[in-house]
């Protein structure tokens, strides 16, 4: 016990190197339950959708939209979300994909939803950009019809 003492004090770094990773570690897997959604892959994404009749919101800019979205997915961009809410209650008791660009603004849209009663919110990982790297299809133009 003496020696790891005297090991522990002659290495502390190494010490706090650890406590540090083990607490990254922690966070990370707790971080999801936190948060209220869950991330997704695109690939994750896409079984949702296909399997579970998930809906995919798009919450980047109209330009963005514009330039290459996922088909037939609802686009309400970040900034007028909390005003449109109303258009997604018909999706309420469905999963709900939120993709942007990167995943960051999708990510506060997906914090968003959850406290207006959303149950299943998933965040697209990586946004738009990680479903183009994955090869999957996207559409130019007009918008998703209501159903």
């Amino acid at each position: 016990m003496q020696q790891f003492g005297q090991f522990f004090f002659n290495h502390w770094d190494l010490f706090l190197a650890l406590f540090v990773t083990l607490a990254m570690l922690v966070y990370t897997s707790f971080s999801a339950r936190l948060r209220g959604y869950q991330e997704v892959q695109p690939l994750e994404a896409v079984q949702l959708m296909n399997h579970q009749e998930a809906v995919m919101l798009d919450v980047r800019e109209d330009s963005e939209y514009a330039a290459g979205h996922v088909q037939d997915s609802i686009h309400i961009p970040l900034g007028k979300l909390r005003e449109r809410l109303g258009e997604l209650e018909a999706y309420k008791g469905r999963a709900v994909v939120v993709g942007c660009r990167s995943g960051h603004r999708s990510a506060s849209a997906c914090a968003m939803l959850r406290k207006q009663g959303f149950e299943r919110v998933y965040n697209l990982r990586g946004g738009i950009l990680a479903w183009e790297n994955a090869s999957l299809p996207v559409s130019r133009g007009g918008k998703r019809k209501k159903k």
